[in-house]
């Protein structure tokens, strides 16, 4: 029984318990004053949160530690002023489709999904550089505070990510990648819903510490399994010490209290375990042994079978699984099995229809249930024409690998986001598409990945990005006479990261010349469509980004609606307050205007007041 706590509550504790959900990367392990092991928070760690600027103090020490991880944590904190502009030419189905494509550095988009999709994504599937020495890493720039990355970052020539290669010769060699993980996990995790997932593929070289910043970063409480993939079907006998048959494939949720794994469905070798030689009306069966070694005073008993004969126990060293009383209720609801004869040791018969529908899953995956590399090069080949082999991708996972992940993750209904931000060859959004069209779920999938050119000069493909939408579109051209496609959405809009819209603004009024003083009027690059500064609106306003969007002329003037009345967005210039109060009686919860768009400043003024007598709880913003 509890005893009452007699006592007010310890509200250091409830303050730790309120940071650790928010920063699980500052809680460490102490001891208290009678030498037990307790929880604490590493301020060190918690101030460098706090602060867009390198903490100066004692040395890291918790945990994992190497050069460069402050950096990395002020880099990951660290805002930045790009956006998203939308790609109609590249896209499929664009007004009605939920799927996005991202092109660019994986850091700045997970930046600019923050408020966007903060606590809306089901699972997180990536498969990173595995830190070879052959492959390439995210070299990103550590070198400036927060407001000299947010300047920078706004120019058109801002030198963003670049790709290095991560050879042995580099003196930070594990440095540079865990830097890289490191601070693309923590943007990650913001955008977990509670009851969320990441799985997240890896080989021996860095599997160790991902799981240690893995822990860091979700809590060590939230690990859940450590999955060995076998991805080769034969040993390399060309291997100088051991063939790798396998990679792993590490799972975290973001509250292991809120995610389970859904059940996989039975085998047809397990289902056919189940027979009925008896003629059972419960259908069929298969029997299991009644004696167990543990203990169980109980279960000792003779039991006499229908032939008559008697055993006067279980066998030696065994006992009954049931106590006398409980194993005659059983006898006579026939759930006993004695042997056609009716003369053997007894066995309980488990009914196929009273037993878990569905398989607990396994940590061991072999290739013959979720593919191997070869099925994955296979694959993609099929919806990509490659003319030069070199740009086959060697760590192209199988679709069945991934479809086995969304199986686990989430319900095939609940129109879960999908994220994968190492996107390369886009064999996530290939599994989410099939696995919709396998099971009519309704999954949505969001792809990131940076421009990287293949090994090879390709003709009609100048990156790897563009493999993957070649591979997507054409794999949705295939489905689309098999299905109703107004239930399956095969198309995805592609969004390219690039500066700001808005024009620098970062000038002193006194070095403002006379002659750049017009240019301040108009605040927007000339080179920016009314859709591009429609796409920073959504972002800035953390609308989802893939909403529908109609296009309507109110007026002689362009207007846009997302999702119906979500939004209005209107870009043109010459704004009156004829048009103002026709778009005022549609009633949007939000409009926005530019800045520079109202035929004069007396309309800019009146704005606010026409949207307040006839559309109240309208919100009125400009840019």
């Amino acid at each position: 029984m509890n005893k009452l706590k007699m006592h007010s509550p310890d509200l250091t504790q409830a303050n730790i318990d309120k940071l650790a959900e928010l920063f699980p990367n500052c809680v460490v392990e102490s001891r208290d004053t009678k030498g037990g092991a307790t929880r604490s928070i590493d301020f060190d760690l918690l101030r460098q949160e706090l602060t867009g600027r390198i903490v100066e103090g004692p040395q890291e020490r918790y945990q994992l530690n190497w050069p460069g991880k402050r950096e990395a944590l002020l880099t990951a904190n660290a805002p930045i002023a790009k956006t998203l502009r939308p790609c109609r030419e590249e896209s499929v189905d664009f007004d009605t489709t939920q799927n996005l494509f991202i092109e660019g550095d994986n850091l700045d988009a997970l930046k600019l999904l923050q408020e966007t999709y903060l606590n809306k994504v089901k699972l997180i599937y990536i498969d990173p550089p595995y830190n070879t020495g052959r492959d390439f890493i995210y070299d990103d720039d550590y070198s400036d505070d927060a407001e000299s990355y947010l300047i920078r970052s706004n120019q058109a020539d801002a030198s963003g990510s670049r790709l290095v290669a991560n050879t042995d010769a580099n003196g930070r060699f594990h440095s540079d990648w865990l830097s890289m993980i490191y601070a693309r996990l923590k943007l990650a995790r913001n955008l977990l819903r509670d009851d969320g997932v990441m799985f997240i593929s890896i080989d021996d070289n860095e599997v160790d510490n991902l799981r240690k910043v893995c822990s860091e970063v979700f809590g060590e409480q939230n690990f859940i399994a450590q999955i060995i993939w076998q991805k080769v079907f034969s040993p390399k006998n060309s291997a100088k010490w051991f063939s790798e048959d396998h990679d792993y494939v590490l799972v975290y949720a973001k509250s292991a209290d809120q995610w389970a794994p859904n059940l996989l469905p039975q085998t047809e070798e397990m289902r056919a375990r189940y027979k009925n030689p008896d003629n059972d009306p419960r259908g069929p069966w298969a029997s299991s042994d009644l004696a167990a070694r543990n203990r169980y005073d109980a279960g000792l008993y003779p039991v006499t079978c229908p032939s008559g004969r008697v055993i006067d126990g279980p066998p030696r060293g065994s006992y009954w699984r049931f106590s006398e009383a409980s194993f005659t209720k059983l006898a006579q609801e026939k759930r006993i099995w004695w042997g056609e004869g009716g003369n053997n040791m007894p066995r309980l018969k488990r009914f196929l229809s009273e037993v878990q529908q569905g398989r607990t899953p396994q940590t061991l995956w072999l290739y013959k249930e979720v593919g191997h590399t070869q099925d994955a090069k296979k694959t993609l080949l099929k919806y990509v024409p490659f003319q030069e082999t070199e740009n086959v991708l060697n760590s192209v996972k199988p679709v069945e690998l991934l479809q086995r992940i969304l199986q686990l993750a989430g319900k095939p209904d609940d129109n879960s986001i999908i994220l994968d931000f190492f996107s390369g060859s886009a064999s996530t959004a290939h599994a989410v598409l099939k696995q919709n069209f396998e099971d009519g779920g309704n999954r949505r999938f969001i792809g990131v990945q940076i421009a990287e050119p293949l090994p090879k000069p390709e003709p009609g493909l100048g990156s790897i990005f563009e493999m993957g939408l070649t591979r997507v579109r054409n794999y949705g051209a295939e489905v689309r006479g098999q299905v109703d496609v107004a239930k399956l959405d095969l198309g995805f809009r592609v969004l390219k990261i690039d500066s700001s819209n808005m024009k620098d603004v970062f000038y002193t009024p006194d070095a403002v010349a006379q002659d750049q003083l017009f240019d301040q009027v108009n605040n927007i690059h000339e080179d920016r469509t009314a859709e591009d500064l429609l796409f920073q609106v959504l972002l800035d306003w953390g609308v989802d980004l893939a909403l529908p969007i109609a296009k309507e002329t109110i007026s002689d003037k362009t207007v846009y609606f997302v999702d119906g009345n979500a939004l209005a967005a209107c870009f043109d210039e010459g704004v009156s307050e004829e048009f103002v109060k026709l778009l005022a009686k549609r009633e949007p919860l939000r409009v926005v205007f530019r800045d520079a768009g109202f035929a004069t400043d007396s309309v800019k003024i009146n704005v606010e007041q026409i949207f307040k007598l006839m559309s109240p709880s309208t919100e009125v913003k400009t840019l």
